[in-house]
């Protein structure tokens, strides 16, 4: 490994991989495996570089080391596994954890690094600095510092950090790559400027072929914000987009630290991912297919679909209040701007009628 022109190069089976020089988050209560199981985030050693540009303490990262440990014979495959996983933190202290906790699962040398992935110019990055696999669960809820938005293009610039995050995941994805990324309700139905950009990116240059909506308790006591997996590949624009909903189960009304998700929560989403039909409820539907065109123009990259009727109303922590009237609020000035343009275009000398 060495440094050149204040970037970290590493070359990876003849591949290199640069991360740029500087960069959280601590929040685990879903059951890692079910996030790797459930939808086949599967690998080979030989096949794949995985990197998790936020990784925390690194729970994802250990989750896919558990699948690839399994095909670990000798010391040349442990060498090659080492040299496949990556992960990128800010914060110090989840990030001396993650070293440790790398260090507990037998990988001498982690690649781990302590930076801020946001801070360097997305239009920088060539095919060199691109991955094969990108598992993440990114900060949400929080914003950055506004200098961060100069290091992305105006229209996918948003103060919202996991928008910020997804732009960083398409662009650092490789082409035939493959992502499972957590995201919060917030990105599903916003329609501030920035997320239908990175929405439309998302349909027109990926292939997003799968939503999985969670229960709001998922990662509780951290966060009551309902969060939702997406699945995507670099192979296609989308075409057809599944949406399943995962039901709280019948012997609870919510997770918690202590009865937090696990894998046999997943059970029935993953009977249904290998033999997809379309799922109809007297509530409306638990499964169903859409189709991309349908989700950019008569949705307008609204995709809050198969979500949860009749949810019990629920306290939450004043921050997690107040960022969902900030998602709400902003939603609904881009409506208003919307109409108002559209009124706008019907008045004398408007655009229908110059």
């Amino acid at each position: 490994m060495r440094q050149m022109a204040g970037r970290i190069e590493f070359t990876v089976f003849q591949r290199s991989h640069r991360l740029p020089r500087e960069t959280g988050r601590s929040r685990k209560s879903l059951d890692t495996r079910a996030f790797r199981h459930s939808y086949a985030i599967d690998g080979r050693i030989k096949d794949c570089v995985l990197i998790d540009f936020a990784c925390g303490t690194g729970g994802f990262i250990t989750s896919w080391l558990g699948q690839l440990q399994k095909q670990v014979k000798n010391t040349d495959a442990q060498r090659q596994l080492d040299d496949s996983i990556y992960g990128i933190e800010k914060k110090t202290f989840p990030y001396l954890l993650c070293v440790t906790n790398m260090l507990l699962h037998d990988i001498e040398v982690p690649n781990i690094y302590h930076m801020n992935s946001l801070k360097h110019n997305l239009l920088d990055y060539t095919d060199d600095d691109r991955f094969d696999v990108i598992l993440m669960n990114p900060p949400y809820g929080g914003h950055e510092d506004k200098s961060i938005q100069n290091f992305f293009p105006d229209d996918l610039a948003s103060s919202e950090t996991a928008d910020l995050f997804m732009s960083v995941i398409m662009y650092r994805l490789k082409k035939n790559g493959r992502a499972a990324v957590v995201v919060p309700d917030g990105f599903l139905f916003g329609l501030d400027n920035a997320k239908v950009a990175i929405k439309t990116k998302l349909l027109t240059e990926f292939n997003l072929h799968t939503v999985i909506r969670l229960p709001g308790s998922v990662f509780s006591p951290y966060t009551s914000i309902s969060t939702n997996l997406l699945f995507f590949d670099n192979t296609k624009p989308a075409g057809d987009v599944w949406f399943y909903r995962v039901d709280m189960p019948s012997d609870r009304k919510h997770f918690s630290k202590t009865k937090p998700m696990e894998l046999k929560h997943f059970d029935d989403a993953i009977a249904w991912w290998s033999d997809r039909k379309e799922i109809m409820l007297d509530d409306g539907p638990k499964a169903k297919c859409y189709t991309a065109e349908y989700l950019l123009k008569d949705q307008g990259c609204n995709i809050d679909l198969c979500g949860y009727p009749h949810e019990e109303e629920e306290v939450l922590d004043p921050l997690d209040t107040i960022r969902n009237y900030q998602e709400k609020r902003a939603t609904l000035n881009a409506e208003i701007d919307h109409v108002l343009a559209q009124l706008e275009a019907l008045l004398p000398g408007g655009e229908q009628n110059g």
